[in-house]
């Protein structure tokens, strides 16, 4: 038996992963990455940091990336819901500028890969939510790049029917759109 489910997207080499729980009275088990079995799947990552975080209702993190040392992401909510999303900015991959969203919680236990060359962000909708990624590659804070989250070239469609309000930091909230991030790519 398979110990995931892994479901491509729209974008190339993203995937939405479903992880096998076993569960009983006393709670549950699952393995969360294993490496044999996300190479077989066509994801073949080294992973070198881990990271988590928690926010409050209507946080918005995102749209992030890094240029020069881009880094691909697992990334799964441990505790609440978000709507997390990815878009590709890998020009010539046939994704280029499309984006992928998918609801991850702490009671659905979805994985959502992503690979470098995107740009990733999410929108917490529960009261609050830990989240948890595991990346490819260090942070860099010299090297880092964003989105707006509300670009109208990409149009993703977050779910702001769920939240008051959408809360951005001055990071977050002073991104450019993504037609003038087109240089300084090492994709």
């Amino acid at each position: 038996m398979s110990k995931f489910q892994f479901h491509p997207t729209k974008l190339e080499g993203a995937y939405i992963i479903q992880p096998t729980v076993f569960g009983d009275n006393r709670g549950y088990f699952m393995e969360t990455y294993h490496q044999q079995e996300f190479q077989k799947n066509g994801v073949d990552a080294e992973f070198v940091q881990d990271n988590q975080s928690l926010s409050k209702k209507g946080v918005l993190r995102g749209l992030h990336f890094q240029y020069k040392h881009p880094q691909g992401k697992l990334v799964r909510v441990l505790q609440g819901e978000v709507y997390d999303v990815a878009v590709d900015l890998r020009k010539g991959s046939p994704s280029y500028l499309k984006w992928e969203g998918v609801l991850l919680s702490g009671d659905n236990k979805k994985q959502f890969y992503i690979p470098e060359g995107m740009a990733h962000g999410f929108l917490v909708l529960s009261d609050r939510a830990e989240f948890t990624y595991k990346c490819t590659d260090f942070y860099a804070g010299e090297d880092e790049g964003g989105i707006r989250w509300d670009d109208p070239d990409i149009g993703i469609k977050w779910p702001l029917d769920k939240v008051e309000e959408v809360l951005l930091s001055d990071k977050d909230r002073n991104w450019g759109r993504a037609r003038d991030t087109a240089t300084g790519f090492k994709w």
